[in-house]
């Protein structure tokens, strides 16, 4: 009998319709309120995306999973049974968000030091989230989790993951101990998302996620410098093929809406195949080639909502003096995304856009003196500047940072459709909090 390996995972949650991701140990049907989905292969393992239709507006919607028949889902774990709300919804929109999930231990003793604990270090505040909803009415229960880069470090791995690539390969040869392939990132996946009580909330609990560098790895795309110097290592070519097919799989697909991926070729080739490794290798490494290879940038309504999430990462022009956080193409496509009538703006992404004066200057002049404003001399103290110091934020891409700045005063000020009643920006990366509240100038129609 199949059973899950990881999931379900509540993705895409819509008025009528909603997208459950599961991963199982063999291929099977995959049936969740009343639509079957069969299993893909990728790599000898098993996923399905399952398009849930024709759900009541508005509504709550508990759910089961079975396999070839078998119910697998929910368990007797004491925890509430799956469930979640369509839109629209009466009273206040909740939004969680956060970023840079290093693995931690979900009980006591807790350990701030790394490789003092094998279960990781410091407290999981997902799992806080988990706990705060299960003693909560489902009502009161947020809305949708963005999840903004970080998700696994696939190059910082915990000590339980690095035994796993000790059993495959000697870490003493080069990538060390960085996840080399697909089934090396499966292994970060399972031993992030299988807990019990993180399965719970993300069953529940409707996501949307973005990667950032240490999906990848720390400092990815950072420079044109950085890309030349990662491509001469043999192994890197092999990673990132990995890494972007795995992301693909386990992040990307339940970011998009049933209407996009009815007619998703990729998928479609994926799903006629016996085995999309090589399927998604090919892809990988268009992606990984081009900038426009790929669009990761995704969009949802959340009701009267609007949430736009940029890639900030995958899509970067890198060519010096023609630095850009995303193609001509790709902001086309959000300026496009922005435009119309919502009730508020969400635009997400992995990166800052607004950091302190200082830290905005800083890395504004690690991009112009890397570019050759003083010189060519000064060129590589400034390149290494920018990678010890991670200056790879908006204001490392100046010319990107004011773009969005303009884009976004032109939705705030009723440019592109009815003025919205706010525009708010969500970033990870930094492994702080802070808020900051944004006046354009006299004079700008904001």
């Amino acid at each position: 009998m199949p059973e899950l390996v990881l999931g379900p995972l509540l993705r895409y949650v819509g008025e009528t319709e909603a997208v459950i991701w599961v991963e199982t140990d063999a291929p099977c049907e995959v049936e969740v309120l009343g639509t079957r989905e069969r299993t893909f292969c990728v790599c000898d393992h098993h996923y399905a995306l399952v398009c849930c239709g024709g759900l009541e507006p508005g509504a709550w919607h508990e759910y089961e999973v079975t396999l070839d028949g078998e119910r697998v889902w929910p368990v007797d774990d004491g925890f509430p049974r799956s469930a979640f709300r369509t839109y629209p919804k009466e009273g206040t929109l909740q939004v969680v968000f956060g970023s840079c999930r290093l693995a931690a231990p979900h009980a006591p003793p807790y350990s701030l030091r790394k490789d003092e604990d094998p279960r990781g270090r410091e407290i999981d505040a997902l799992h806080t989230l988990a706990q705060d909803m299960r003693n909560r009415p489902r009502e009161e229960w947020p809305d949708v989790l963005l999840m903004l880069g970080d998700q696994v470090y696939a190059d910082e791995v915990s000590p339980a993951a690095r035994a796993f690539l000790e059993s495959r390969r000697d870490p003493s040869e080069p990538p060390g101990e960085r996840v080399l392939d697909f089934d090396e990132y499966t292994e970060l996946y399972r031993e992030s998302w299988s807990d019990p009580t993180i399965r719970w909330l993300l069953s529940t609990l409707s996501t949307a996620m973005i990667f950032d560098d240490h999906d990848v790895h720390d400092d990815w795309n950072i420079s044109e410098a950085w890309l030349e110097e990662m491509r001469k290592h043999e192994w890197w070519n092999r990673h990132i093929l990995g890494a972007l097919a795995s992301y693909w799989v386990y992040q990307h697909l339940g970011n998009l809406s049933p209407s996009d991926l009815k007619d998703h070729e990729l998928l479609r080739r994926v799903k006629e195949a016996d085995d999309a490794e090589p399927v998604l290798e090919e892809f990988a490494r268009r992606a990984d080639q081009e900038a426009s290879g790929a669009r990761w940038s995704y969009a949802r309504d959340l009701g009267r909502t609007r949430l736009v999430v940029i890639d900030s990462r995958a899509g970067r022009v890198l060519e010096e003096g023609n630095r850009s956080m995303l193609d001509e193409n790709e902001w086309d496509w959000v300026a496009e995304q922005v435009t119309g009538d919502f009730d508020h703006v969400l635009v997400a992404t992995s990166l800052p856009w607004l950091l302190g004066p200082g830290m905005h200057y800083a890395e504004a002049w690690s991009e112009a003196v890397a570019g050759g404003a003083w010189g060519p001399v000064f060129r590589p103290l400034a390149e290494k500047a920018r990678q010890t110091g991670d200056l790879e934020h908006w204001p490392a891409f100046q010319e990107s940072f004011a773009r969005l700045a303009e884009l976004l005063r032109s939705v705030a000020a009723g440019e592109r459709g009815p003025a919205p009643a706010s525009v708010v920006i969500l970033s990870g990366d930094v492994h702080h909090a802070y808020l900051y509240e944004v006046a354009f100038r006299r004079g700008s129609g904001v």
